[in-house]
């Protein structure tokens, strides 16, 4: 117990002396754990046992810690959680520079909690998994999982692959290396060596690279297909190169001919019967 008290009067030292040595953005520091040792020479705090890390809005807890109190660079091990903003990350280590760059290794698991707004009437929950996952949280939530990991939104489906980087502001996410998406909510999935995936405005995911993308019995191929996800359902793609206005003209009778639009997008309607459709180029 007196271990303990020692340790939250200190802590509460860190925070005035971090006060005056704070980032670029102000913010105190605050640590609290049952031991603590200061540097006050390098401003390294090592701290062990129920370590409790707080910096502006963030905040982060584990088993044993190194902070500094000059720089916020920080590291963690052992049950790690840390919550900064609408964000909440666990691992077994994680290590941040102060300046904006979280390092997590070992199980871990990301999740956004989105509140209801237009586009998402009732919130969504987005959760990132991966064995090692880089996170900026002042740039747009930029994700990187190099060694592969799913991105989930309960809203939207799941999209796999051997690496995945994604903006979760943007709501934009790329993966590449059997690269695999599947929305639920629009019976659609979709995959192929690269998919870029933007769900922010129209919704789209480009798909490249022995390209696939099915829904309900309707499948297209190709080497590059962007496949819009509509609000109808229906399922479209459109070739990477357009096709001249005159390609089918020699084998089309003048009443085709002049009904013919010049849009060449192709599209897959789920009422038809057709069970399967080829958009290939070069």
């Amino acid at each position: 117990m007196i271990k303990k008290i020692c340790a939250g009067l200190f802590a509460a030292m860190l925070v005035s002396s971090a006060a005056t040595a704070a980032d670029k953005d102000n913010l105190p520091s605050e640590v609290n754990a049952d031991a603590i040792e200061y540097d006050m020479e390098t401003g390294v705090v090592t701290a062990e046992g129920n370590v409790l890390l707080k910096h502006g809005t963030t905040k982060a807890t584990g088993l044993h810690a190194l902070f500094n109190v000059k720089t916020k660079a920080a590291q963690l091990i052992g049950n790690v959680i840390v919550v900064d903003e609408d964000m909440r990350i666990t691992c077994e280590a994680l290590k941040s520079n102060g300046q904006g760059h979280m390092l997590a290794d070992g199980n871990v698991v990301a999740i956004q909690t989105l509140m209801p707004d237009a586009k998402y009437p009732n919130g969504d929950r987005r959760t990132f998994t991966g064995e090692h996952i880089d996170f900026f949280p002042d740039d747009r939530k930029h994700v990187i999982i190099p060694t592969g990991g799913v991105a989930k939104s309960e809203v939207e489906g799941t999209f796999t692959a051997d690496h995945m980087e994604g903006w979760i502001d943007d709501e934009r996410y790329i993966g590449t290396g059997n690269a695999h998406l599947i929305s639920q909510t629009r019976n659609l999935e979709a995959g192929g060596d690269k998919v870029d995936y933007d769900g922010k405005q129209e919704g789209k995911a480009v798909v490249s690279g022995n390209a696939w993308a099915i829904q309900d019995n309707n499948t297209i191929r190709g080497n590059h297909l962007t496949v819009y996800l509509a609000d109808n359902g229906n399922l479209k793609a459109e070739p990477r190169i357009p096709m001249p206005e005159d390609f089918n003209k020699d084998f089309e009778s003048p009443a085709q001919v002049e009904e013919k639009s010049s849009d060449e997008t192709v599209v897959i309607d789920p009422e038809k019967n057709s069970d399967e459709a080829n958009a290939n180029e070069s």
